[in-house]
């Protein structure tokens, strides 16, 4: 009887720390953790809603970037933190959803080691080749690929990357194996698109517009549901004859699992805010994002995301054995 009756008294003591908890919420300066060095598309979504974020809460929302491993490093460290609301982490797809099958001890599930919160931005991947390449639409380049392979290169941004794993998908659809060749980040692999020495890759829209907008490179098809408001030209895969090889590559904000409900819907609310702001918005278009449509925006729509990403991508890196010691 003793111990049931400490037992409730402790769940009654935690039910009550919740609201106390967010009454004061924030209480100082918080934390968000990007997983990737200054610059990169996670980098600017961050900053851009951290700022808006902070006017809302009345505490600055500070950008620390903890990069290595894809990710991992700065992830794992939030998921480490105290689930007060003051750590949050701006988490990207790729770490989010390839890391579980990609690395074989991963210090960290990114499943149940967080809270959703919310998404901040998206934006599509999207199928291009070189000039070289005799091919001008999807369906020529599924022909070509499936007659010429083994003499084509893809280029990706390395191993685990969306590049590579967009790719692979693609490939996984098309039944062929070309030659991989994984550089140090999408700006090599870019080049060499361009220079000719791969016939083609697969990356976001951000990093591929300035290329297809000057004529460079051939935008072959938008590897997800709706074409991109900034190559409106550009049709999707399914509207070119492919259905089953979308990716979405978004970046979403998680807080460290057991922070308390009324703390996430406070951040969830800040965020929500900050990708109305008509500044954000501009520039997520610049960069070829968008904000999430208001159905997306509750951290129950994040974890269904999230949820069916990480099953996915773990059949897609399963199926083509890849593997990061």
């Amino acid at each position: 009887m003793i111990t049931r009756r400490l037992a409730l008294a402790a769940l009654c003591a935690t039910v009550a720390v919740a609201p106390a908890a967010a009454q004061t919420f924030p209480s100082r300066p918080i934390t968000m953790v990007v997983p990737f060095a200054p610059g990169g598309p996670t980098d600017i979504v961050a900053r851009l809603v951290a700022e808006r974020m902070s006017a809302t809460l009345g505490q600055q929302v500070v950008v620390e970037n903890v990069a290595g491993a894809a990710g991992t490093t700065g992830a794992a460290r939030v998921s480490r933190a105290e689930p007060d609301g003051h750590t949050i982490l701006m988490g990207p797809m790729s770490t989010m959803s390839f890391s579980p099958a990609l690395y074989p001890n991963l210090a960290f599930n990114p499943l149940t080691d967080f809270e959703p919160v919310g998404i901040a931005a998206s934006a599509p991947i999207m199928l291009v080749s070189a000039k070289k390449l005799p091919t001008t639409t999807l369906a020529e380049f599924s022909a070509h690929m499936k007659a010429n392979a083994a003499t084509v290169n893809n280029g990706n941004a390395g191993v685990g990357s969306t590049s590579h794993l967009a790719c692979t998908l693609l490939n996984q659809k098309l039944g062929v194996s070309p030659t991989l060749v994984p550089y140090r980040g999408t700006g090599p692999a870019i080049q060499d698109l361009v220079a000719g020495n791969v016939g083609y890759i697969c990356d976001q829209v951000t990093s591929l517009m300035s290329q297809v907008q000057g004529g460079t490179i051939t935008p072959l098809a938008v590897l997800a549901p709706t074409r991109s408001p900034v190559l409106p030209n550009v049709p999707t895969a399914t509207e070119a004859g492919m259905s089953g090889v979308d990716m979405v590559v978004w970046n979403a904000v998680f807080a460290p699992k057991g922070t308390p409900a009324p703390i996430v819907a406070a951040l969830n609310a800040a965020l929500r805010k900050a990708i109305d702001d008509p500044t954000a918005r501009e520039r997520f278009l610049q960069l070829g994002a968008e904000a999430p449509v208001e159905a997306q925006r509750t951290p129950e729509a994040l974890r269904a995301v999230h949820t069916a990403d990480v099953k996915k991508w773990g059949d897609v890196i399963r199926e083509a054995n890849i593997r990061i010691q």
